[in-house]
Parts: C-alpha cells; structure tokens; sequence
C-alpha cells in the first residue's frame, strides 16, 4: 500500500494528527502529557518549526505546525519515535504505541487557519457528555436538535476552558503561553486591531460551543491531503513531489481528476440505463458506487457531491459512503464493477 502523500514546503502550515495503536490511550496520566508537551518544546527549537494551536486528547493529539523547512516527516517522526520510546520505558512495555505513520493535511492559512484553530482548539468539549458526540453533530447539521440548554453551555465553557492540555487557556489570557507556542499567527487571521484580537477570538470559538459546533473541516478536504480552495489546489499541484513509496498518491494530486458526470457517464454506460432509472432504485447500488467514487477518485467535499449527485444532503452522502465501503468488502461484484468505472476512467485507485 502506497504512503500517505506528504506536501512539504517552506512557509506551509499543517494540521497534524496521530491516534493510539488500536485507539489504545497515549497518555495515561497528566506526567506523560508534561513530558509530551516538554518533547513538543524540544521539536520546535530543534527542527525550527512554528506550532500554531495544539490539543491532548487521551488516545490521540492534534498540531497545528507552520514549516520553515521542508521537514515535516522528520519532525514527526523524531517527535512519536522520542515519546513511545519514553512512553515504553516508564510503562515497561514494548511495541507500537502509535497507529501507523501520522496523518498530515496542508493548510491554506488564509482559508481554513482559523476555522481549524477552532476545531483543534474544540476537542475537549466534542463529547458525547455535553450532547456534542458524533451522532449530536450529525443531528445539528441536518436540524433535528434544539437549542442546549443553558446548564449544558456552561458546562460545555467550563470543561473547554479548564481544560490544561490545549493551547486554548493561552489563546485567551488564562494561562502564560510559553515561548515555544506561537499565537500571533492565528490572532492575527481573526483581523481587528492588535489589542482586540485575543477576544475576538475567544467570542469566535465559545460562541461555536454555544450555538453548536457548525461544519467539520474535513469535509470541505480535497485529494485527502488539502484544506484549501482551487487556487491554492492548483498551486500545489504545480509543486507535489512524491517518493517512490507515494508515486500513486503524487500523480493523483498532480493531475486533474475527472469529474463526477465522467462517473455518471462511465457507470450508464455499464448499466445500459440513465442515472435516473437507477440513482433512487431500492436495492441497487449504482448510486452508492457513484457517491463512493465521487469522494474516491473524484476529490469531492460531502456538500459539493450532494450538490452534484442530487441526493439529498451531506450527511446522507456519507453514510451511503460509508456503506458501500461496507459492500465493497463484502461483495465481489461491486469491487468488480468499481474496477470497471475506473477502467474506463482510466485512474487508479
């Protein structure tokens, strides 16, 4: 299987992440958060990178890091190789203690740095306890939930700003930030003069928590690895190298995909019938193989491929996903049937 692709350019800001082995616990108690956070002080002097928002959750963490170098791999990997070596001579243990390599997406700052400090930022209160687990956000996101209750908010506001493990308490004066965090970068996309923009950005995020939590950045992602619009797409398809472990993944980004009625097209043609005979037909799963190729091969957002599919809204869209995901490992023929669409696409998956 072909590496995840990795996009390393001078200047460019990543939203970086990396989960337990088997979503096993990372951090056992707050002695192995210290000691991360002393090892994130130590990656930032020695590798001269700029870390923007970070968060500790028990069984993964998220960065928010800007490049001086082109050095994001061995960054991370001195950062995750140094703690589980840590983390496996406290414990007595031995093995992986992280879930494969970690997962990087580059960043458009302009766009998304703000938008992304907030959800990095939002991790400690996006919990089923406070009525924002994944099934809450889904139901928000379609409408089917009311507004929180007043003793829901506040403990939503008290849990999000106590919460010690999060570089949000700095964001917003109730902590000292320390020198190896660097917030001016993210205040500064929130606009407002200089003396303004700490609260600026505090109303920014809590009134998310008030309000509901609102759209998740990912699904706006493009080529699995870019937060970003079509300028700044195209700019680094100008740019993307890939070793010979990422080749697929580089030539992926590099070239423009095909759209979702070359999918369309390509699956009547199998079919013998138009996408209207078969895209709402109970029991076929042309429709799903075409949302599911949409998102694959396509590049497509959940709402853009709503939009474009004509079904219903995002969140339908990825469940139907999701579920022939579920076929597809379950059933031949629609792994058959795939091959074929991307056959005639003349793309790889």
């Amino acid at each position: 299987m072909a590496r995840p692709l990795r996009i390393e350019r001078v200047g460019g800001w990543y939203h970086v992440t990396a989960r337990g082995n088997e979503r096993r616990a990372i951090y056992l108690d707050n002695a192995d958060r210290r000691q991360f956070c002393r090892l994130l002080a130590e990656m930032v002097a020695r590798f001269q990178v700029r870390l923007h928002a970070f968060v500790l959750m028990d069984n993964h963490y998220h960065l928010m890091i800007e490049l001086t170098e082109a050095n994001l791999s061995r960054a991370m990997q001195w950062l995750n190789v140094s703690y589980s070596v840590w983390f496996n001579r406290r414990y007595t243990r031995s093995g992986h203690l992280f879930q494969g390599r970690f997962k990087s997406v580059v960043v458009d700052p302009t766009e998304w740095g703000l938008s992304l400090s907030r959800y990095v930022h939002l991790n400690p209160v996006r919990v089923g306890q406070l009525g924002l687990g994944k099934t809450d956000r889904e139901a928000m996101r379609v409408g089917a939930s009311g507004a929180p209750a007043d003793r829901v908010v506040k403990e939503r506001l008290l849990r999000l700003r106590r919460y010690r493990w999060s570089s949000y308490r700095a964001y917003v004066g109730l902590s000292q930030a320390p020198g190896w965090l660097e917030c001016d970068g993210v205040w500064g996309l929130s606009g407002g003069k200089r003396t303004e923009q700490r609260q600026r950005y505090r109303d920014y995020v809590e009134e998310a928590v008030r309000e509901g939590l609102g759209k998740s950045p990912w699904e706006q992602l493009k080529e699995q690895v870019v937060l970003g619009g079509e300028e700044f797409l195209e700019t680094l398809r100008r740019q993307v190298k890939g070793d010979p472990w990422e080749q697929r993944a580089a030539r992926r980004l590099a070239s423009a995909r095909p759209g979702l009625e070359q999918v369309i097209r390509c699956l009547e043609k199998l079919k013998g019938e138009q996408w209207t005979e078969f895209r709402d037909r109970h029991g076929d799963s042309g429709r799903d193989l075409v949302l599911y190729l949409g998102r694959r091969v396509c590049g497509l957002p959940l709402k853009e491929l709503a939009t474009a599919a004509g079904v219903g809204d995002y969140a339908a869209v990825g469940m139907a996903v999701a579920r022939f995901e579920k076929r597809l490992r379950q059933h031949t023929r629609d792994g058959e049937q795939v091959k074929r669409v991307c056959h005639l696409l003349n793309v790889e998956m």
